[in-house]
């Protein structure tokens, strides 16, 4: 869809576009000092509408940590329909972004509305890095471990949600993932002097994965069996608890992806899970990941090293 469109012109303050499939957009004020701005909305995914705001908040806000940024100020955009609802949905909905918002120092400065039979809730977010801690999806290099952050599985569990067949305990532990803040990788980032990482969201683990690999020229091997899940995930899995993301995430990185027959499909089905609020994928240098790996289970319990990353071969992601 994207290939008709005219040509930017060249602006050399534009450290981060729209090209390597980034998490946000960065431009640069002066040396020390870059803006980064990001917009994410999606439909309800649990059935409390304040938890449904939290989540959205902090889905947003992600973005800006994945970059290694400081969120600072949102505005809001929602669909939502002016009949046939009651509206006081849509209050619970904007308090549970705001006292989030609030919770991690953005400022909401305003927003926009649309009259919509589709319920829908996000953030347009913008903050602040230093060009020189930026991390982006093209700074994995060969000789790089993945770390990843968070389980996997919120895709799968938000279908049983809607289906009746997730557990309140496997629910509970789902948005609990959901609300875990990006904001203490990107502390650690900063630490650490990270440049690459990505947020896995809604092209899931092996999408984004694969958008870093394709960005920064490498290829990534992911080790499965590292890969943390959430509990009741993998069940649901083989349920056939399955967004529509599950086909198109496997269109989108295509034949670049190999996995070896030895995998657990129904544990592929979660890697091409698409992820809300999810965790960061890292890569640095393998003689710092047990020391970065130590700093992030402060904040992520079953943050794990889940792969490498090599020269480029035929193949941008391997799986096994």
């Amino acid at each position: 869809m994207l290939s008709g469109l005219p040509p930017q012109p060249k602006d050399e303050n534009v450290l981060v576009g729209f090209d390597k499939a980034d998490d946000a957009g960065v431009y640069r004020l002066r040396d020390d000092l870059a803006i980064v701005q990001t917009v994410d909305f999606f439909t309800p995914i649990v059935d409390d509408p304040y938890v449904y705001g939290q989540i959205a908040a902090l889905n947003s806000i992600n973005d800006v940590w994945a970059m290694a940024g400081t969120p600072l100020t949102a505005l809001a955009i929602t669909c939502f329909p002016k009949k046939g609802v009651d509206p006081a949905i849509l209050g619970e909905i904007t308090r549970g972004g705001l006292e989030t918002l609030n919770k991690y120092g953005v400022t909401l400065i305003g927003g926009h509305s649309v009259d919509s039979e589709q319920i829908m809730f996000g953030y347009a977010v913008t903050g602040v890095v230093d060009p020189e801690k930026l991390a982006t999806n093209a700074g994995a290099q060969p000789g790089d471990v993945i770390i990843l952050t968070k389980p996997i599985g919120t895709g799968v569990i938000s279908t049983g949600i809607k289906f009746g067949k997730t557990a309140p305990e496997i629910a509970a532990a789902s948005v609990a993932t959901m609300l875990t803040p990006g904001r203490y990788a990107a502390e650690a980032m900063r630490e650490f002097g990270v440049r690459g990482a990505t947020d896995v969201t809604g092209f899931a683990l092996l999408g984004h994965a694969w958008e870093m690999a394709r960005a920064s020229s490498v290829t990534i091997s992911i080790e499965p069996s590292s890969v943390p899940l959430l509990e009741g995930a993998l069940e649901l899995a083989a349920a056939g608890m399955l967004t529509s993301g599950d086909k198109t995430n496997r269109e989108y990185v295509g034949a670049d992806v190999a996995i070896d027959p030895s995998v657990d499909p129904n544990l592929t089905k979660l890697l091409f899970d698409p992820q809300t609020a999810g965790g960061m994928l890292i890569a640095i240098p393998e003689e710092h990941g047990d020391r970065l790996l130590a700093r992030l289970r402060e904040a992520y319990a079953t943050a794990a090293v889940i792969g490498r990353v090599t020269e480029q071969a035929s193949q941008l992601i391997v799986v096994k």
